[in-house]
């Protein structure tokens, strides 16, 4: 689940995430997103950062989960940086999520990997076999993650209804004072100061090799496969769900990023 639209070439036909040319989003990503892997690298410092404050009230090792994992960006570099993590990695398109398995296979991370077809209404209450020992047999009945990421995907659920429902479900799966990490193209189209940055970020496409035709199909898609809120719904979305110390940690053009912990228990060390 991404944001730009693959697998064809009229902006007049909508996206799909289950063509099989989505195999070319890892390919071409990082150029359309300025500071695509710093998205990703300071996602991983501040869950690292929140669990390690948490540290003494935990007894296992981390499971993390990553709700539209297609692509697998999350995976390699949450992965790749801690041998002891775990991961369930969610995401409806198979294709996308056969191009997650490739790369962290590639990357010799793929045994701590649990793969989900599907959405994350559709998880099963099973615990991976292989994370029994780690969670005991109550959290095996029903998944409780230690952290959890949502990256470049709210923005594809049209109502704010869907919205709330999915940090809702995501919330419910979280132990308390655990790190989400939260990031989605985010605006009100209807502004001029939208339009000024869709145009930024065109010349900055276009500047890095992506055709004209690729940008039309995304600038297309917004409205119509996607519906970007403001900056401020997002933080009242992320309140009614449970989610505390909200703080944006990423922005380039409309595409924002947000760092919170589910509201519990949260232990800091200072200094």
């Amino acid at each position: 689940m991404r944001h730009t639209p693959i697998g064809n070439t009229d902006s007049n036909q909508p996206m799909s995430w289950n063509h099989p040319n989505v195999h070319k989003y890892a390919d071409t990503i990082a150029l359309k997103i300025p500071g695509y892997a710093h998205l990703y690298e300071m996602t991983d410092c501040l869950i690292t950062a929140q669990l390690e404050a948490q540290a003494h009230t935990r007894n296992i090792d981390p499971n993390v989960l990553i709700v539209g994992a297609g692509g697998g960006q999350e995976l390699i570099t949450l992965g790749g940086r801690h041998e002891a993590w775990s991961f369930t990695a969610v995401d409806p398109s198979e294709h996308m999520l056969d191009l997650a398995r490739k790369r962290v296979t590639h990357a010799g991370i793929s045994s701590k990997i649990s793969f989900v077809a599907g959405t994350l209404e559709e998880l099963s209450g099973e615990q991976p076999e292989e994370q029994h020992e780690k969670h005991g047999e109550e959290s095996c009945r029903e998944p409780v993650y230690d952290a959890a990421t949502c990256l470049l995907v709210l923005h594809f659920l049209r109502s704010l209804e869907s919205k709330q429902a999915l940090l809702r479900q995501i919330s419910a799966r979280l132990k308390p004072g655990a790190p989400f990490c939260l990031a989605s193209i985010n605006g009100n189209p209807q502004e001029p100061s939208f339009s000024i940055q869709m145009q930024a970020w065109k010349g900055h496409m276009l500047s890095q090799g992506i055709s004209l035709e690729d940008w039309e199909r995304f600038a297309a898609s917004i409205g119509r496969e996607s519906n970007p809120v403001s900056n401020a719904a997002i933080q009242e979305l992320l309140i009614e769900a449970g989610f505390t110390h909200i703080t944006r940690y990423y922005g380039a053009f409309l595409v924002n990023a947000w760092f919170a912990v589910k509201e519990g228990e949260t232990t800091y060390d200072k200094g």
